[in-house]
């Protein structure tokens, strides 16, 4: 228990220090194992995980979902799924915003990234919301509350290394994390209407559109639609499996970009260029952080962690909240990526001993890491919005988020009171 105590004390030195991610995770796993087993073990260890990581079919997800993402966001279908957004909730007090948070739904089905999702949003809702005077907190309030929905929403990035570190289906993992996808987005634009419920003049409404109108717009996004449903119901009904779905996802949003004419042979290889760059630096911290949780498991940690919890004699639920208390502690210093990589192979461990589902926590996971992307002061998503709208200042920004943040630990704990709304479609599925 002392040596990974230490591990920790110095893998977190190295961060302060700015080493890289996957190279303090392996460094770190590296040396502390071969300390603890021996250094011919250690280099085993390490060529064997990098070895399985690098070859493994149901890893080949990542850079086929991301490449779909990339091809999906060239196209530019985000300004479609705005205008229809806008086409059916604008006329609204406060509709601009609802209208951001459906699109960063809708974007996030077919991208997988928080982060691409509000830089990608932001450009295009932003203009908007200031043209019709919304109050700066509003705009990137839910711009950034909008873009959280990238993990969450499938296909997501941070599901596919959830389920590689703890061997959980990826597909059930995908599926699982629709309702509570859905509960965000319904809560998100509950928060803007008491918003302008409280300040009306933070959100004024826009114009009506006709029916025609609306359902002209709509028209603009089938193609958005059919390629989620695809992707995610073929999951859903065993037609094929989670990588097989990444291949058609792709080959779908490869299709969506030629029909659309926006596809040009630089942009294509800039496209590929950028999707090996990503895939290559996410198999990295993935290939460091097996390393890392490989010292951890050699040590027991988590076994005594788990022993010392059940000898005290605290109900499962309690232990829960601890643990989301400290994620959500935890986010306010370290990103949604680190945040997994660092603490799975200890908390994981603790929550399957104590009895619950292992789909069920990956998306209690996941939600909270959510929230570390707009949590201040490391809040990734609001940096994002800062960089796109620098006159706004930071202050203004962590006022407009608070209320998403409060709905947010709302749907935390109807999450953890009501798990069969994580595992209702899992259960159900083919």
């Amino acid at each position: 228990m002392t040596s990974t105590l230490v591990s920790f004390v110095v893998l977190f030195g190295l961060l302060f220090f700015g080493v890289p991610l996957a190279f303090a995770l392996g460094l770190v796993g590296f040396v502390a194992f071969a300390l603890a087993i021996g250094s011919t073990a250690a280099s085993a260890m390490v060529a064997q995980i990098t070895w399985d990581t690098l070859t493994s079919y149901s890893l080949t997800v990542l850079p086929l979902f991301v490449l779909m993402g990339n091809l999906v966001n060239h196209s530019g279908l985000s300004r479609e799924l705005y205008d229809a957004s806008n086409a059916f909730v604008g006329h609204r007090r406060g509709g601009l915003a609802m209208a951001t948070i459906l699109a960063s739904g809708g974007f996030a089905a077919v991208c997988g990234s928080s982060i691409a999702t509000a830089a990608t949003i932001s450009t295009i809702a932003l203009p908007s919301m200031r043209r019709y005077g919304y109050s700066p907190a509003l705009s990137t309030g839910s711009i950034a509350a909008g873009g959280t929905l990238g993990i969450l929403i499938p296909p997501s990035v941070i599901m596919v290394i959830y389920g590689s570190m703890t061997e959980t289906s990826i597909g059930h993992l995908f599926i699982a994390g629709i309702i509570p996808g859905i509960l965000a987005v319904l809560l998100y634009m509950a928060a803007v209407a008491v918003f302008t419920a409280v300040s009306p003049d933070a959100g004024p409404a826009g114009p009506r559109m006709a029916w025609l109108d609306r359902f002209r717009a709509l028209r603009q996004v089938w193609m958005v639609l059919a390629l989620f449903v695809l992707v995610i119901g073929g999951i859903y009904l065993g037609v094929f499996t989670p990588t097989e779905a990444a291949g058609i996802g792709a080959a779908g949003a490869f299709a969506v970009a030629l029909l659309r004419r926006t596809l040009t042979l630089r942009s294509l290889i800039r496209i590929l260029a950028d999707t090996a760059r990503t895939s290559a630096a996410l198999m990295g911290v993935l290939v460091g952080a097996l390393v890392f949780s490989n010292f951890v498991n050699v040590t027991g940690s988590p076994e005594l962690i788990v022993e010392g919890l059940k000898s005290l004699n605290m109900p499962p639920l309690a232990a829960i909240a601890f643990v989301l208390l400290f994620y959500l502690v935890l986010g306010c210093v370290f990103d949604a990526l680190a945040m997994i990589l660092l603490t799975i192979p200890i908390v994981f461990p603790l929550v399957i001993g104590l009895g619950f589902d292992p789909i069920w926590f990956g998306i209690i996971v996941v939600v909270v890491v959510e929230l570390s992307l707009i949590t201040p002061p490391i809040g990734m998503n609001l940096f994002v919005i800062h960089s796109v709208a620098r006159d706004i200042p930071m202050t203004e920004i962590y006022r407009g988020i608070s209320p998403f943040i409060a709905v947010d630990i709302v749907r935390l704990a109807i999450l953890v009171l009501f798990p069969w709304l994580v595992l209702f479609l899992p259960q159900q599925m083919g």
